[in-house]
Formats: structure tokens, sequence, C-alpha cells
């Protein structure tokens, strides 16, 4: 079997590059700009376009109207260029404008640790826009997935017109890795949906409610109006209660209606496991090495290794933790996903009148990385 020898950002643009991505802008951050050199240096050989913007604004702004005149574009950044980017998400949102946007996180808040590794911006991509419209979030925890999982961010921004997230996170991206060659998974990237130019066109008609629009074809009759603000089906802005609640529900809709095609985890389990290991990103390599490390020291343990954070996999975290006593989530930040187990547990618990699993969070916010002992030595506690 043929290896090489590679890190996560190249595995993104190859991803991106394989998906059919043929506009990138952005501004150089580390530890993103790998990506940017990358597609500057190979996207053009396949016709593409990248641009360097002035800052991060005008670079994911180039991004949204690239991609509502028919390319398939795709930014990068870390944690202070989301914050830049956050207006312009809302626009993405608002216009329904499909892309991909790449988080390579690092250590904040603000400039933060530049190059030091995190897992913080989970909570900040879920609600990075006014009015907290759901979005779509992946998180690959191995340089393949890094590949996989972009050009499955591609294809779910072709199929619900939106924005979606890519979380890496500066060791995952950065350090070099000896990958088999097949591992990396392809995955088929839909076209984008595009009405007929011989019948009548509204640009923001959705039947069923849930559905997203069809987009006119690009150069083709019609005359079509994209704004921030909240419009009727014409894209004219209107304030008529009816108009309005029924566009914000579809904003939501969409993406919550349809969690079954987004809802991608690993699974890990143990029949008969009392305690259940959750986590994501980097830090799912620790905690695979601490359940085969536990299971051989006679414990039973389960693992799920979450791929897209947001929406909250639900199906699958229940599945996992159906027989579980104690559930450990463990995550480079204060426990911001934490938060989300747990909520869903106590829920379930409450609808069948039991008692919730204890759930634990092993955290680290210094720089280093969480440890295969650490998931460990929640089995002692």
């Amino acid at each position: 079997m043929m290896k090489e020898f590679i890190d996560g950002n190249t595995a993104i643009a190859r991803g991106a590059l394989d998906a059919g991505c043929d506009f990138y802008a952005g501004y150089p951050i580390t530890p993103a700009t790998p990506i940017l050199l990358y597609m500057a240096r190979e996207l053009p050989k396949v016709g593409g376009t990248v641009i360097q913007g002035e800052d991060e604004i005008a670079s994911i702004g180039m991004c949204i109207g690239a991609s509502l005149a028919g390319a398939r574009p795709l930014t990068a950044t870390s944690g202070p260029g989301i914050s830049l980017y956050s207006e312009n998400i809302g626009l993405a949102i608002m216009t329904e404008a499909p892309m991909v946007i790449v988080d390579v996180q690092r250590m904040g808040p603000a400039t933060g640790g530049a190059t030091t590794g995190a897992q913080g911006d989970v909570g900040f991509v879920r609600w990075v826009t006014s009015g907290g419209y759901p979005i779509i979030a992946l998180a690959p925890s191995t340089v393949p997935e890094c590949y996989t999982l972009t050009m499955k961010a591609f294809d779910l921004a072709e199929r619900f017109r939106t924005p979606v997230f890519v979380l890496s996170d500066k060791e995952l991206s950065s350090a070099m890795s000896t990958v088999e060659i097949g591992d990396y998974r392809k995955v088929d990237v839909r076209r984008r949906h595009v009405a007929s130019p011989n019948e009548p066109f509204v640009p923001y008609r959705f039947e069923p409610l849930d559905e997203p629009p069809a987009f006119s074809p690009y150069g083709g009759p019609h005359a079509v109006r994209y704004t921030t603000s909240t419009h009727d089906e014409y894209g004219y802005l209107t304030k008529d209660p009816a108009k309005v609640d029924r566009l914000n529900r579809h904003l939501a809709l969409k993406i919550e209606n349809h969690r079954d095609e987004i809802e991608m985890v690993d699974f890990d389990l143990q029949e008969g496991a009392d305690t259940l290991f959750v986590s994501y990103g980097i830090t799912a390599q620790a905690m695979q090495e601490a359940v085969e490390a536990a299971r051989n020291d006679g414990h039973q343990v389960s693992g799920i290794t979450i791929l897209s954070l947001w929406p909250v996999p639900e199906r699958s975290i229940l599945k996992a933790a159906r027989n579980a006593q104690r559930v450990v989530v463990a995550e480079l930040n204060h426990g911001q996903y934490l938060r989300e187990v747990e909520r869903l547990l106590l829920k379930a618990a409450a609808r069948k009148s039991i008692p919730a699993p204890e759930v634990v969070g092993v955290n680290r916010v210094d720089g280093d990385l969480i440890s295969p002992q650490q998931f460990l030595d929640t089995l002692e506690a």
C-alpha cells in the first residue's frame, strides 16, 4: 500500500479541489495560511480563481459574491478571522449562498496563542450570527477525514444552500502524518439545483417549507435580488408577519428537519459498557487509544467520535449512551460540547423518568493535548 507524509491543511485543500472548488478568497492567518498558499498554487491550474483579500471581511464577501454567481467557493481562517467573518456569515445564511468555511482553530480569546492548538470555536461557529439560526459544522479527527469531510462539506453546502464549516485545529492541520493513500475516501458532490430557464422563476419560493429554493440559471433570463434583510419570495423587503415567519422557519427547518442527512459519527461500542467516552477532532485520537487500553485492562468502555458537531447528532449520542452510567466528554476548551451532551441526556432521562448518567468533562486549555491517560483517570474517579 502506497503511503505519503502529509498534514491536515494539505488534505483539506486537496479535498476542496476534488469537490470541484473553483474559487478561493482568504487572508493569511496562522494556522490556516497553508490552505491559502496551496490553493494559490494549485487552483489556477484547473481554471479556478484565487484572491488574497485585503482582509477577512473582504475575503468572505468575495466568496458570497462568487457563490451567487455560480462558483463553488472555499475560504479558510482561524478564530480571529471568524470574528470578522461573522456579519457576512449572516448574509450567506440569509441569501442561502453555499460555500465552505474552514476554521483551523487556535487558542483564544482574541489573538490568543497563534501557534497553540485548541477547540475553542465550537460554540462560536454555532452562534456566530444574529438570530441563532442553525448551521452545519463538521469536525475531522484524522488527516484522511480532513480530505473526506471537506468534500462532504461542499456536498452539504449545495444540498442545503448554506455555508458549511469544517472545524480543524492547529495540531491536526499542521502536524505531519503518515497516511495510506487508500484511506482517502471520496464523496460524490451533487451539482447545484438550477431552475429551468423556460419556466416562471421566483427566487425564494420553497415548497415544501424545509427545502431550499432553486437557483436561477447563471447568465439566464431572470433578475434576482439578494438582500441582507428579511424578504418575501421575490427578494423584496417585507414586514408582513406571515411572510417573515415563513422565511425564518424555512431557514431553520431546512437544516433541523434533515438531521438524518447530516449526522455523522464513528461508533466503537462494547456490549454492557457502563462508561462512554465522547470526543471529536484531534482529541478523538487520544480517546481511541484510551478505549483500547481500558478494555485491555478489563474495563467495559464504549467510544463515539463526533464528526458532525452541528446540528448535534442526537440519535447517535443517545444510542451510544443507552446503558452508560458515566459519559466522559473530552475537548480542548472549558466544556462547550459537554453542555450539549448533558442537555440531551438529561432531557432523555426526564422523558423516561429514569436517572440520567453522570456527565464528566475532561478539558485542557493550557495548549497541550489531552492524553489517553486523562481518559483512563476518569475510570478510577
